[in-house]
């Protein structure tokens, strides 16, 4: 088949962020499909910018559109989005001509890309596919508390319903969504589950050398016998690592030190914490590369995810960190509350209330009081449940199933 997935922020392995239209993709190309990915060239997401135009990256056809660059959820980056859906809509006949797609998929997190999508399905005689990534305009409203009758919701609700009215297919991360689909019109023979997952060959050799600091730390602490609670991943609001800190404030004098790698609109604030409250047991550390993960998650004692307490997560949770978390065979305390739990679901860690440090605290000295013996068998529980249901080569092939 020839495949055209329209995703604003894919990325590649060298670029960042987000990674899952490059591994469908790679799987696609591998057993014979032919794909072209249509993204923006500026997205928040990514540690690099491509250059607009064409380019081949391990088989895949990327087309880079130029679009403006923004900081930020305000006017630049509704300026961003409307650069790369009236491109898509202008370079329509183009882009069907020169991929001949059986297949359109529209998968640009936020719904009004279907509108080009289905253009394009309809110029080609092709399948019209919608991807879910989160729930919109639910996310927004209950997120942001943005309300019902805001011209950008009410965008959002015409772009949802026309999606669930007109794809062929409906491919969701989240688990839990029928019953919202079902209501908004879905027709649910349409729906099929394809959630996050990992290659399993990107952790199949030695990992890349971590940073000379961060390497450093991670020593030391090591050298000190202390318990190593690590978090690797965006530093965001969603995330919630106020609540970290305020778990490792409630347990400055035990034998545990936290370290937290990564980046995000959060990071200086969450410094600036660290510094002004005298928090010695936590330091922050950059972000490392994708081969650099494997690496550093080898030094953790215990994983930790969190999230705020939203019940938009009732519709379920498709965490990227949390399956590399898990395929390290790491030992994960996940603070949360949402539709689905893998962590529960594989028995390779705790799972506490979301939004109270007292329950984070208690959960991290439940996994300290275990052996490593036991730790490590937690891990290897996650690692077998990522393997048996979370691998790109295996979702790959359930979202071409799903198509065909």
């Amino acid at each position: 088949m020839n495949i055209l997935y329209l995703n604003h922020y894919a990325g590649t392995p060298a670029l960042g962020m987000e990674y899952r239209p490059y591994y469908l993709a790679r799987e696609w190309v591998r057993v014979g499909h032919a794909v072209t990915v249509v993204a923006a060239n500026f997205s928040h997401v990514r540690a690099r910018q491509p250059q607009a135009g064409q380019e081949e990256v391990d088989g895949i056809t990327y087309r880079w559109l130029p679009t403006p660059g923004y900081q930020g959820n305000g006017l630049g980056r509704v300026k961003n989005i409307w650069s790369f859906l009236r491109q898509v809509w202008q370079l329509t006949p183009a882009l069907v001509a020169a991929c001949k797609p059986d297949v359109v998929v529209a998968s640009s997190t936020y719904p009004m890309d279907i509108w080009v999508a289905r253009r394009m399905a309809r110029l080609a005689g092709a399948k019209l596919v919608y991807e879910v990534h989160d729930l919109w305009p639910a996310s927004p409203m209950e997120l942001s508390g943005m309300p019902w009758w805001h011209p950008f919701i009410l965008l959002c609700q015409k772009a949802e319903n026309d999606a669930y009215r007109d794809a062929d297919r409906v491919v969701s991360m989240l688990p839990n969504v029928a019953i919202h689909m079902a209501a908004h019109g879905l027709d649910l023979q349409k729906l099929h589950n394809v959630p996050n997952g990992i290659s399993p060959e990107e952790w199949g050799g030695p990992a890349e050398a971590l940073p000379a600091p961060l390497a450093a730390h991670l020593q030391s602490l090591r050298a000190a016998n202390r318990i190593v609670v690590g978090y690797a991943g965006s530093h965001g609001v969603p995330n919630a690592l106020d609540v970290l800190l305020d778990a490792a404030t409630l347990m400055q004098h035990e034998n545990m030190a936290f370290v937290l790698v990564g980046d995000g609109h959060e990071k200086e604030r969450l410094a600036q914490r660290v510094q002004a409250e005298g928090l010695h047991n936590v330091r922050l550390f950059a972000p490392v590369a994708k081969g650099q993960i494997p690496a550093l998650l080898q030094q953790l004692d215990i994983a930790y995810i969190g999230w705020k307490r939203v019940a938009l997560y009732r519709f379920g949770i498709a965490p990227n960190k949390l399956m590399d978390y898990m395929m390290a065979g790491c030992a994960v305390l996940h603070s949360v509350e949402a539709g689905n739990d893998p962590v529960t679901d594989a028995g390779c860690g705790l799972t506490v209330a979301p939004e109270s440090a007292a329950a984070v605290a208690q959960g991290l000295q439940r996994l300290a009081r275990t052996t490593p013996e036991q730790r490590q068998q937690m891990g290897a529980r996650g690692k077998a449940y990522v393997l048996a249901h979370h691998t790109y080569p295996v979702l790959a092939r359930r979202f071409i199933e799903a198509v065909a």
